[in-house]
């Protein structure tokens, strides 16, 4: 899977809220498939699915642990997010300031007062 694709994977998998709770759970530390149904009123196959959109981002993986197959957090995908990111932090910065100068002249300007307009008597 080419860097892009990863990418795609990535924010695809954290469009969905569940899959962001499910996330959210895991962060915590591992649990089975058991234990992420719980807090949702979802079948176990419906969480299924949303596992295997998270396993196929790399955002978790599958242990072994004898009978049990816990899911765990992988934060490599996140890394690898959250440097793209970064890379348009500075550009919005930029405008961030850009506004804010904008905004700084805007209020001069209103605080000025403006010069008494002379009125000319009608002839």
């Amino acid at each position: 899977m080419t860097s892009s694709d990863r990418l795609d994977a990535t924010f695809a998998a954290l469009a969905d809220p569940t899959r962001r709770a499910i996330l959210a759970r895991l962060a915590s530390g591992e649990a089975s498939v058991n234990q992420l149904v719980e807090p949702f009123s979802m079948s176990q196959p419906a969480i299924s699915k949303h596992l295997k959109v998270l396993e196929h981002a790399g955002l978790i993986s599958r242990g072994r642990d004898a009978q049990r197959r816990p899911r765990r957090f992988e934060a490599k995908p996140f890394a690898e997010a959250t440097e793209w990111l970064e890379k348009y932090r500075s550009i919005w910065a930029a405008n961030f300031q850009r506004l804010d100068a904008l905004l700084d002249q805007l209020k001069l300007h209103e605080g000025k007062p403006e010069g008494k307009k002379k009125v000319h008597p009608k002839r």
